[in-house]
């Protein structure tokens, strides 16, 4: 599923393919380090989409940091991206950031409505425009919410 997340995005994401045409995108670190965290969505038994966490937070000094985040198209908008994200943010308590890369508008438009209706609008929103990654960021403390 990562390859064709990556496909998805090679429009808005600089990146190419390797000798064996792939985007090569590594997930060593998703299970060799405790800080990081990998997530599936599972639909009548089928791969569905994913969700990858670490601990990479790009505006407060420590927290959960939603570093990956995918949904099959067969399988959007019916609920599964906004019921992932919940699953995700209940299982890793604590501050939470999520980011989109500037031109994402569409999931903009997705983790807005899903972190404003998860927090109940108790989220603060910033703009990065420095460093390796740039873009817009939702930060918000999962700890007390409920779904």
């Amino acid at each position: 599923m990562l390859e064709l997340y990556q496909y998805e995005l090679s429009d808005i994401w600089d990146q190419d393919l390797d000798a064996h045409g792939e985007y090569g995108y590594s997930l060593d670190r998703y299970f060799q380090s405790p800080e990081c965290k990998a997530f599936v969505a599972v639909v009548a038994g089928k791969y569905a989409g994913f969700a990858l966490v670490d601990r990479s937070v790009k505006v407060g000094s420590s927290g959960n940091w939603m570093d990956q985040f995918f949904v099959l198209k067969k399988y959007r908008r019916c609920g599964l991206g906004t019921a992932l994200a919940y699953a995700v943010f209940g299982a890793l308590p604590g501050h939470w950031e999520v980011g989109q890369m500037p031109a994402n508008l569409s999931a903009q438009v997705f983790w807005r409505r899903t972190i404003s209706q998860y927090t109940r609008g108790a989220f603060a929103e910033h703009v990065v425009t420095e460093g390796w990654w740039q873009g817009v960021v939702q930060s918000f403390d999962s700890e007390t919410h409920e779904a």
